[in-house]
């Protein structure tokens, strides 16, 4: 398990300080937070005017007592010192606008935790912002982390993955927004009057990635008979040690969105495309960083043994049945790996038991990742909708489409005088269903999955019967 902070120290190796957590100005704030959050607008703002709304005395206390804290719990976060004081001036400002739709570019712009990573270190976060995968509105959420920037970790990114914006986190406690699936706190999230021209920060909260993972890949093992090498073993029963696997998975995969041959904008926010695009493209930032490992399981990191372990089993495991099945291209990726290590005999699913041939699983994890950039680096030299074609036929040739799909019918099936962007609606939300293993698997785990909402590695909860 990961190491539990007393009540007065930090984690050994960092300079001594309090806990942010600890202090009485900590629950203070969460209180004010928490009060505030029920009283916005999905876009952030409070309709005074509204039946049973507060007075606009009442929200400023709030408020006022949020930068009350603040000032309580500086002196513990010297280097947050900016960002704070940037955060109570943006706070003062939507009080004094009359509590309208917030602007916090300001206090954004201030917040810098790549600057500086130092293993340990604690921020305090306050934003109108949603949370992906949780709270869909842009509330007031509170969040107290820690950085997690080992050595090693360090060492790996200055000299062979730089993400000089990357930022591995984990949970010390938070409001509302984050009792939930979110494992991530992005600054895209947040309400500002204009999007920067760059965003410099972006962190993953390993402790929750590492604490569900845990979770449901027991309840896998078991449900399904897996017989695991001792190694694995071990990894399940250690939340530290899955966390380490975590973080390095994380900032691999968070480099790769830019790095290889991309025949479209990497991150595809601003382009409408299938959902299997997305789904590839995730995968293929996994699938790298399972690659990586492979070599530096080879150099002697242990951290890199674990994280090929936990690229397979999250991803086939865990993704596949996680969510619903309305253009779920993280679900899609995960089955996409299961069936193309099925075809190739890595796992078969004979006498109701799953069975992993552990020695052959990186060369064939290894050979899908190998298909997906050869699709990536043929991509450029294709108009857009023969692309999306090329990567249909590669995701269809290992999982069924729906026997109602359009496209799977071929171009012919299409009307192909419309733009690209206009022919997804006709893709299917399902357009590849799961498969009768999977819907036998997602009954078997759906409690389990469930149980793991706004899990961490200090507020694990009794595992689901």
């Amino acid at each position: 398990m990961t190491e539990i902070l007393s009540p007065v120290g930090a984690r050994t190796g960092t300079s001594t300080t309090e806990s942010v957590t600890a202090h009485p100005a900590w629950p203070a704030l969460k209180r004010a937070v928490e009060t505030i959050r029920p009283w916005q607008s999905k876009d952030g703002s409070i309709d005074l005017t509204a039946d049973g709304a507060p007075t606009a005395e009442t929200v400023r206390h709030e408020v006022e007592a949020i930068i009350a804290a603040l000032g309580a719990l500086a002196p513990l976060l010297p280097h947050n010192a900016a960002y704070h004081e940037a955060l109570a001036a943006d706070l003062r400002r939507w009080a004094d606008d009359g509590f309208g739709v917030p602007d916090f570019l300001d206090s954004l712009l201030a917040f810098q935790p790549a600057q500086d990573r130092a293993d340990g270190r604690q921020h305090l976060v306050l934003f109108p912002m949603y949370t992906q995968n949780g709270n869909p509105d842009r509330n007031f959420e509170a969040v107290v982390l820690r950085m997690v920037w080992p050595d090693w970790l360090a060492e790996l990114e200055r000299t062979r993955y730089d993400n000089p914006l990357f930022c591995g986190i984990t949970f010390e406690d938070f409001t509302a927004g984050y009792d939930t699936n979110s494992a991530v706190l992005f600054p895209e999230t947040i309400a500002v009057r204009e999007a920067p021209e760059r965003f410099s920060w972006g962190g993953i909260f390993c402790d929750r990635e590492a604490a569900r993972f845990r979770r449901v890949s027991e309840a896998a093992v078991e449900t399904l008979g897996i017989e695991l090498p001792e190694d694995i073993r071990a990894l399940l029963a250690d939340q530290d040690r899955c966390q380490q696997a975590f973080v390095l998975w994380d900032m691999v995969h968070d480099r790769t969105h830019s790095h290889g041959d991309l025949p479209f904008d990497p991150f595809m926010i601003k382009q409408r495309q299938p959902f299997w695009m997305y789904g590839l493209e995730e995968l293929r930032c996994d699938l790298t960083a399972f690659r990586e490992a492979v070599k530096l399981e080879a150099e002697g990191y242990a951290q890199a043994r674990d994280v090929q372990y936990a690229v397979i089993f999250d991803r086939m495991f865990r993704f596949p049945v996680t969510g619903d099945r309305n253009r779920n291209y993280d679900g899609l990726g995960g089955q996409l790996l299961f069936a193309y290590l099925h075809k190739h005999d890595v796992v078969r699913w004979t006498d109701n038991t799953l069975h992993i041939d552990w020695e052959r699983a990186p060369k064939v994890t290894n050979q899908l990742c190998g298909e997906i950039e050869q699709l990536y680096r043929d991509g450029i030299d294709r108009p857009k909708l023969v692309h999306w074609f090329a990567a249909y036929d590669l995701v269809s040739t290992y999982l069924a489409p729906h026997p109602g799909s359009v496209w799977a019918k071929g171009p012919d099936a299409l009307d192909l005088d419309q733009p690209p962007r206009k022919l997804v609606d006709d893709v299917l939300p399902d357009e590849f269903p799961l498969s009768m293993f999977y819907e036998a698997l997602a009954k078997k785990l759906r409690t389990v999955i469930a149980s793991t909402k706004g899990i961490t590695a200090g507020r694990e909860m009794p595992a689901a019967a």
